[in-house]
């Protein structure tokens, strides 16, 4: 043998060596991958059922909805016939007992001009002024 030889075989033996130090990681990085495959299976067979609970309580929530629309609809309407109702009772009974008022008014006025000589007086619920007085210097 000769030194190229012993060369070549020492070379060959650190490549060997080199290989197998790379060989390790590589297997360490696919028992990792191995590990993350199953780990996204895992995820994927449990995100289907939890899907398909929030599909089911989405079309449970819109026809929640849908009776809430229409309860909302009556309402509307109820208020509106109330409204309605209010404006014709205050319509048909404020007319009437205005006129009676103003009516029973000067009827008590007429009565009080008949019981004393003198017209009514009218009562003035102002109070007089005061003259403002002036601050010295």
């Amino acid at each position: 043998m000769s030194g190229g030889d012993i060369a070549g075989l020492i070379a060959a033996g650190v490549f060997l060596v080199l290989v197998l130090l790379l060989a390790v990681p590589l297997l360490k990085l696919g028992g990792v991958l191995d590990e993350v495959r199953s780990g996204i299976r895992e995820s994927v067979d449990a995100i289907t059922p939890t899907l398909a609970e929030t599909q089911v309580t989405v079309l449970e929530a819109n026809k929640q909805l849908a009776k809430i629309d229409s309860i909302t609809t009556h309402v509307s309407e109820t208020t509106s016939n109330v409204s309605s109702l209010v404006a014709l009772t205050a319509a048909t009974v404020g007319g009437p007992l205005i006129k009676l008022a103003g009516f029973s008014a000067a009827v008590r006025a007429g009565i009080s001009s008949f019981k004393s000589d003198a017209p009514a007086a009218v009562k003035s619920s102002a109070k007089p002024k005061k003259p403002k007085q002036r601050g010295t210097r």
